[in-house]
Order: structure tokens, then sequence, then C-alpha cells
């Protein structure tokens, strides 16, 4: 197949299917290595970039899919007369932070974190679909562990958790200073 003809037919693929959809099971419809599906993925991106398409392709792991450009969202919106989503609540920003930075995790090891309930704020974010249930540890009880989705990685415009930005080390210090002061205090 000539590589237009490919392109197009990824792109017919990725605007069909309107979730992500994983490289290998591109290249297997096509009948292409995978190296060859991500290189005419590249060169579609590519090409929608270059002409200031309304839509773009996103890399969601090793997941792609198209979407609209965010710059377009109120009008999509508007014409669509879509509810826009309510801003989550900082407990919600920081349930997401701990579970994102710690995944797959327990509620339990989130509200320790937390030192609140976050049952409220767990269900809130499956419900948005930015976390879901990623099994069950082998534990007397069997708690059930969150990790984050596609969604997440999608909403915070990210390919892949290794994107997240860096926990700051200034926090880390000052926790260090803290204990080192009441240690000196404590031998005084």
């Amino acid at each position: 197949m000539k590589a237009s003809k490919l392109q197009a037919a990824v792109e017919a693929i990725l605007f069909a299917s309107g979730e992500p959809i994983e490289l290998e099971r591109i290249a297997e419809a096509l009948e292409i290595e995978p190296e060859l599906c991500e290189q005419v993925l590249y060169n579609l991106s590519a090409q929608l970039d270059e002409r200031n398409s309304g839509i773009t392709v996103l890399k969601l792991g090793n997941k792609y899919q198209l979407s609209s450009r965010i710059e377009y969202a109120e009008v999509i919106r508007d014409v669509l007369e879509l509810r826009k989503n309510t801003p989550l609540s900082q407990a919600a920003f920081e349930v997401l932070a701990v579970i994102a930075y710690n995944q797959p995790v327990t509620k339990s090891f989130v509200e320790q974190v937390r030192g609140v309930d976050c049952s409220g704020v767990i269900s809130t974010l499956c419900q948005k679909k930015l976390i879901e249930e990623k099994g069950r540890l082998d534990l007397p009880g069997r708690p059930l562990i969150y990790g984050t989705t596609p969604d997440f990685l999608r909403c915070f415009s990210i390919s892949s958790l290794d994107e997240l930005p860096a926990i700051p080390e200034s926090d880390k210090d000052e926790a260090e200073a803290t204990e080192e002061t009441e240690v000196v205090t404590e031998n005084e």
C-alpha cells in the first residue's frame, strides 16, 4: 500500500474509533510493522499541524486518537450545547496527584497520605473517568487498587506518566530540615 493510502487508512481508523487505539492494533489491521505505523502516525500529525487543522493526533501512552484542538473547545461546546464540566476541587487534585505519582494505590493509602476520608473524591474521579479500578491487592479484605486512565492523560495533555512534573525538592528539604530541628531539640 502506498504511503498516502496508509496515512489515509490510519486517519480513517482513528476517526472511526473515536477512542484511543493501540499502535499494535492499527499496525496489525494494516498488515505493517509497528515502527512503520508509528512513522505514518507521526506524518499524519505533522500534516495536520502544517495545515492548521482543527484536529490533531494525540499520543496517549502506546495508544493514539484523533481529537479536536483545545483552542476550539468553546465553539465546539456552543455548537453541540455541551455542559461545561465542573472544575475539580482542591481535594480532587490532591487525590489525583497521590494516585498519579504512586499508582497503583489503595484508597487507604490515599487517605493515609491526605489524612482524611477520600471515598467521595475517589468516587467522583472514577465517574469522571480520570481514575479507575486496576484490580485488588492479595491482602486480607482484598482492597481495590486505583490508577489513572487514558482520559487522565488526555485531560492533562500528556502522552505518558513520565511527563508529569517532578515533585519539588524544596518540600523534601523542608521536611528533612524540620526533622533535623526536632532531633537537635530533643538532644538538648
